[in-house]
């Protein structure tokens, strides 16, 4: 067997002097490492971090049982949930090994030792580690240069091409889209971009303060300007100067104060409540809504002056249903955080999540799927969650005509490849199964164009 990564480590964890002679000799092309009890062995995982294990059930001080090797499989598990884990059993021991492969082994192999036999589980267990290893690789260089932003879409990315085209700018940007799609990420990330980066980003949202309230807040106010004024008090505009201002909900803006907000546009001045002195603020604006302000605007709800000032740049953020491949992007993204933040090992998906979380249509957009992950991780039993564990049991409506659904699942299929290979033609066709001069076509077909 030819060493086929960098990390060719192979752990064995046996007792009898004579099997890890016989083992160390026979995987002499490995960085062998041996281990006789199960506190060496989680030293060696520690020290070595091997991808491959090989480990005998019956470990001192139990060598009749195999307690002390279920133990040793349930703590490498957990120190190392990627390093695959070969028991071996005896001959007549298939119940144990079953029940040690339902704890977290890779495989298992049973006494007496035929290396042919050997050779070939190892060797599948180191490429089954390598290919796993190259999936995390690429699921980490999924993401946008936007920080905080984790998308394959072609519509997205293009998103954040705008965005850091936008940054070095003043203009003022609307961005629109359903709620929990993640406008307030898409902001922050063109802030960080920008020359302001190093001042405030200050938020408010206009849907969550009092009407009452959101003339003070935004503008602040004087020292008895009301009642319980005790103090001059400055407004979430002032506090952002030569930074960021983030008016989130600007549809659900009082009319009355639209005015005061255009006049603070055109001429980037303000005036506190309560006061009458004239104060110059230099801030980027930038707005979002889940509302339609166009039809807002021939409904006389929202003023039209106003709307053309915010609207410089008008960005539409699709919601995550139309986002091809960011689904499971982004739930294995989300997955990883909430299973470190709660201290949980669950390494990923079973199929059948994949399949719920894809065919979901997510009316809640990202805000959704991340409350649905918080629970699954809380409730998961296992080491991948279950479409039960996210409470998905309904089934979507399905497409019944076979040309539309084929040729959908196809062009979904390639995007997706696209997005994994990172646009690299050799790369997809050989992940999709076909030929360099089909998968041309198949672009051509269905007029994919390639992201740069």
């Amino acid at each position: 067997m030819s060493k086929t990564n960098q990390n060719n480590t192979l752990l064995i964890v046996e007792d009898d002097e004579g099997l890890q002679s016989q083992l160390r000799w026979h995987f002499d092309q490995h960085q062998v490492v041996i281990a006789g009890d199960r506190a060496g062995a989680i030293e060696a995982i520690r020290l070595h971090e091997p991808p491959v294990v090989i480990q005998d059930l019956g470990l001192p001080p139990d060598d009749e049982g195999v307690e002390e090797g279920f133990l040793c499989v349930q703590e490498i598990s957990k120190l190392a949930p990627n390093t695959k884990i070969i028991v071996m059993t005896g001959n007549a021991d298939y119940e144990n090994a079953v029940r040690a492969v339902a704890m977290g082994a890779y495989d298992f192999y049973q006494k007496p030792v035929d290396t042919d036999t050997l050779d070939l589980i190892v060797q599948r267990a180191y490429q089954m580690y390598q290919l796993e290893e190259r999936n995390r690789n690429l699921l980490d260089m999924q993401q946008s240069p936007l920080e905080g932003i984790i998308t394959a879409d072609p519509a997205m990315m293009k998103i954040c091409r705008m965005l850091e085209k936008l940054a070095p700018t003043n203009v003022t940007c609307t961005l629109m889209g359903e709620s929990g799609t993640g406008k307030e990420v898409l902001t922050r990330a063109l802030h960080n971009l920008s020359p302001r980066k190093d001042k405030r980003f200050v938020a408010i949202n206009c849907a969550a303060v009092p009407e009452n309230l959101m003339e003070s807040e935004l503008f602040g106010y004087e020292k008895g300007a009301f009642t319980g004024a005790a103090k001059r008090t400055n407004g979430k505009i002032e506090n952002a100067h030569q930074g960021t201002l983030f008016l989130d909900e600007i549809g659900d803006m009082p009319l009355n104060l639209q005015a005061k907000l255009l006049r603070f546009l055109q001429e980037r001045v303000i005036e506190r409540l309560g006061g009458h002195e004239e104060i110059p603020v230099d801030v980027r604006v930038i707005c979002a809504t889940n509302k339609n302000l166009p039809e807002m605007v021939r409904d006389g709800t929202f003023r039209e002056d106003l709307y053309y000032r915010i609207c410089e740049m008008e960005i539409n953020v699709p919601p995550l249903r139309e986002r091809q491949g960011d689904k499971i992007l982004i739930s294995r993204h989300i997955l990883k955080r909430i299973a470190k933040d709660q201290s949980q090992n669950i390494t990923g998906f079973t199929r059948e999540a994949v399949e719920a979380i894809e065919g979901y249509s997510w009316p809640g957009n990202i805000r959704e799927l991340e409350n649905k992950l918080k629970r699954a991780v809380i409730m998961c039993e296992e080491k991948s969650i279950s479409p039960i564990d996210l409470g998905l049991h309904s089934a979507e409506n399905i497409d019944i005509n076979l040309r539309q659904v084929r040729q959908k699942a196809e062009k979904a299929a390639i995007q997706r490849a696209l997005a994994i290979s990172d646009n690299n033609i050799s790369a997809t066709a050989k992940l999709l199964g076909v030929t360099r001069p089909t998968l041309y076509d198949l672009l051509k077909k269905y007029d994919i164009q390639l992201t740069q």
